[in-house]
């Protein structure tokens, strides 16, 4: 580790100051920078400067920790706490930033995107390369360039009569002519007495400039407003017909503040409602009986096959509005949760010839799960998708549409959105509902857009969209966040805001200090957090009924929801004609065939109604019973082509009179036999539409009982979310790869020595001959000493060790291998050469 005394050179020397906590942060914050695991703490820098990595790490900070880096961006390199503080707070300063300052800084310093101390900050130079002004990319600060960077490319006469305009003596060479330039323009009482006697004209043109964009176009003779501006220097021509206002005199009108509004505390998130906690548990309750009921009957829609794939994968719009009916809900809701179902594997293709959507084996097995267990395995996939149902409708980068469960439709983001927000609402007292306003306000301070705002930016509709899914869902009920779906982030209590963990900041005020964070949960933890939302959403279920209300009008109510085998049976006697709080079922000849032709005979029916209604069968759905089941299978269907038999053949010359059975094409074989030119189903369709109830038979003469043919797709799991980069180490990682890290570093930084000469550090591995490495490592055993080794896997992979030789035999050395910690044996025809360390 680096002398602590001594102010580090580089970023590597500040890595190799650091603590293993520190750098365990770094690289939680950073996963990248550990993917794969770097050889010493020199590549570690190497790599956390490289301008993806930089680009990521600036994405993921708070506005005011950027608004910091952009300060330092525009200040000196390197630049004291004071001048940064300057830039932050202007000439009249401000407590608040004053407070907040430390900790933005510590958390650019943690995330190695600052370096230094205090008096020396330094900026890493790919972040002051993406965030200083440059003509191509305007800093967020409005700032320009320079006085000294505007001048580059002007000539040495010019900046002369600039330097006399303005009242200074000339100098001998340009440079000290800019910096007596610069002086004056950072002198506030000078600068100020220069600007007081300009023309009120050319003030005006300063302040049209001032907060950016610092570029103005001029003319090839340019008014007289403009001239006084280019003779003193303050407007400076960087291109024909172009002037820049210069950084410093930028600064000076402003007051010496580099952004026009300094944002050091996070928006409070507003509550907009406030409802008793036990509202809000009921409502989501029945909200989350909703969306079981919804998925149950969009898979049940689908129980024999849903509708086809689409070439290019998903589901077309005319299938969408088609689910979208039979749910009763808007093709949005429908696309949520038809997705939903998805991402909780419960449908996906069948990957057959004509592909289908179906359910999946393991919508079986949910089926048989407690309806809290359901819930739950459904919240959860929901919290963790990539998948956004929010973006169908829309078009990808090639000006495609995107479909329900096609291609395009995951976005990293999703995730830690959902739980972003839902953490917003668990910092809400007890029963609060936050302001729509608020939350989209909030999460942008905390992930500012770089660049110029805009209203469509991905992070507010993933978080709008939030909010209305967890709605649906029952996660949350009249806005506020339920008991279950705060078990279900694994919290166990409601949480109130939480202090900024820096000193200053303990003082800020208590609806400012930032929500405290709620990590996504380990898969360990997610079941666990499952479980527990689970318990407390079963007692707020309603419980199933084995009832139902029959009524003189072929009417069946069901006051709730009804056993599943009491549904399965009402559904195939009677038609919904509502849902709501209760659902009330029409029976009709067409429903009481269709269980008949289930196999039920009328017997059954009455059995079955007796058992489960609470008031007497009324009179008229007896009768429909009895009279459905005399004429059923009176008139039986075969295939010959196809027949009709009976054994009335009054009944055969009325169907043969009919003209509705001309497009039948029938003819009579025998005195109870016709003859059809259409297909079984297309006659026994036939038939019904006339009138009749006829039933299938088999080429043996038995009535053929027709049920429906569950079927599913082959076993799938559940579509893995797409990550955002690599995913964040937990601590046995981070453990290992500081522990490697440290030791490459010592490897590559420990002095060593062949002979009696001093080798230095360059990288580059030892070079001895077989003979010399032997002997070396043979008196290495005999003293103790550690040796530094070069050494080449079988991979061919080149690394430098440090190593204690403990037995050498065999062509293999044992030795204690301080890079990995461990004893360790090599083939020594695999090191390429030895050298002893340096005592010192």
């Amino acid at each position: 580790m680096s002398n602590p005394a001594v102010p580090p050179r580089s970023l590597a020397e500040a890595l190799r100051a650091r603590d293993d906590a520190s750098l365990a942060a770094l690289l939680r914050a950073r996963p990248d920078l550990i993917t794969p695991v770097p050889t010493d703490l020199t590549q570690l820098a190497t790599r956390a400067g490289t301008r993806a990595s930089v680009v990521r790490a600036l994405e993921r900070l708070d506005r005011f920790a950027l608004q910091t880096a952009e300060a330092l961006a525009v200040a000196a390199d390197p630049a004291p706490y004071g001048e940064l503080l300057a830039l932050l707070t202007g000439d009249g300063g401000d407590p608040a930033v004053s407070a907040a300052l430390p900790r933005a800084l510590g958390t650019l310093r943690e995330q190695a995107l600052v370096w230094g101390d205090d008096d020396r900050l330094r900026l890493v130079r790919t972040a002051r390369e993406l965030l200083a002004p440059s003509p191509q990319h305007p800093s967020p600060t409005g700032l320009g360039p320079t006085v000294q960077e505007a001048t580059a490319g002007m000539s040495p006469g010019r900046i002369q009569d600039i330097v006399t305009a303005a009242g200074l003596g000339s100098t001998h060479d340009s440079v000290s002519a800019v910096a007596s330039l610069t002086a004056l323009f950072t002198d506030r009482k000078r600068m100020s007495a220069l600007l007081a006697g300009l023309p009120e004209e050319s003030q005006e043109v300063l302040a049209r400039l001032v907060w950016g964009p610092p570029y103005g176009q001029v003319t090839a003779d340019p008014a007289a407003r403009l001239r006084r501006l280019l003779d003193l220097g303050l407007l400076v021509p960087t291109a024909p017909g172009t002037v820049v206002l210069p950084r410093e005199v930028a600064l000076h009108l402003r007051g010496g503040r580099a952004h026009r509004e300094v944002e050091p505390l996070p928006p409070a998130v507003e509550p907009a409602a406030t409802h008793r906690p036990q509202v809000v548990d009921a409502t989501a309750a029945g909200q989350a009986y909703t969306a079981l009921a919804t998925v149950e009957e969009l898979l049940k829609d689908w129980d024999e096959g849903g509708p086809s794939v689409l070439r290019a994968g998903g589901l077309s719009v005319r299938d969408l509005k088609r689910t979208a009916v039979a749910l009763d809900v808007a093709e949005p809701v429908a696309a949520f949760w038809v997705e939903l179902a998805y991402a909780a594997g419960l449908l996906a293709s069948d990957g057959e010839a004509d592909e289908r959507y179906a359910a999946t084996p393991a919508h079986d097995e949910w089926l048989e799960q407690p309806p809290a267990q359901r819930w739950a395995r459904l919240a959860q996939a929901w919290l963790t998708a990539t998948r956004v149902s929010g973006l169908v409708g829309g078009r990808d980068a090639k000006d495609r549409t995107l479909s329900t469960l096609g291609p395009g439709l995951d976005r990293s983001a999703a995730p830690e959105v959902r739980h972003r927000v839902l953490a917003l609402l668990a910092g809400l007292p007890e029963g609060a509902s936050p302001s729509r306003e608020s939350v989209l306000a909030r999460l942008r301070w905390e992930r500012p857009l770089r660049g110029p705002q805009r209203e469509d930016d991905l992070r507010s509709r993933l978080a709008e969209w939030t909010l209305a899914e967890a709605e649906l869902l029952g996660v949350t009920g009249r806005g506020a966040l339920s008991g279950h779906g705060r078990a279900l982030l694994g919290l166990t209590a409601p949480r109130t805001p939480a202090a900024v963990p820096e000193g200053p900041g303990d003082k800020l005020p208590v609806h400012h200090r930032p929500v405290a964070a709620v990590e996504p949960l380990s898969p360990a933890e997610q079941a666990t957090a499952s479980a527990a939302a689970a318990r407390l959403l079963a007692p707020l279920l309603p419980e199933p009924l084995d009832h139902v209300l029959l009524q003189a009008d072929l009417t069946a109510v069901a006051p709730g929801p009804l056993q599943r085998s009491l549904a399965e049976v009402l559904d195939v006697l009677a038609d919904v004609e509502s849902k709501g709080g209760a659902t009330v079922y029409r029976f009709t000849p067409g429903s009481v065939r269709r269980a008949l032709d289930a196999g039920q005979s009328a017997s059954d029916l009455h059995a079955f109604l007796a058992a489960h209604a609470r008031t007497p069968v009324p009179q008229p759905l007896t009768y429909l019973i009895d009279d459905v089941a005399r004429r059923h299978g009176h008139l039986r269907v075969g295939a010959a082509s196809a027949y009709v038999r009976c054994d009335d053949d009054a009944l055969l010359n009325e169907i043969l009179a009919d003209k509705r059975a001309a497009g039948l094409r029938l003819r009579r074989l025998a005195p109870t036999v016709l003859a059809a030119q259409a297909d079984p189903a297309s006659l026994l369709d036939g038939l019904r539409a006339m009138g009749f109830a006829p039933a299938a038979e088999s080429a043996e003469g038995d009535v053929l009982i027709t049920r429906a043919h569950a079927h599913r797709t082959p076993p799938r799991t559940a579509p893995e979310p797409v990550r955002d980069g690599p995913p964040v180490p937990d601590a046995t990682l981070l453990s290992a790869a500081i522990r490697a890290i440290r030791a490459g570093d010592l490897a590559a930084t420990t002095p060593r020595r062949q002979g009696d000469q001093p080798l230095p550090a360059t990288g580059e591995l030892p070079r001895t001959s077989s003979a010399e490495t032997l002997a070396t490592m043979q008196a290495a055993v005999l003293t103790g000493e550690a040796l530094w080794i070069g050494y080449v896997n079988a991979e061919g992979a080149a690394s430098q060790r440090v190593i204690a030789p403990i037995r050498v035999e065999g062509g293999f050395v044992t030795a204690y291998d301080h890079t990995a910690d461990e004893v360790r044996t090599y083939p020594l025809h695999r090191v390429t050469g030895v050298a002893e360390l340096a005592e010192d």
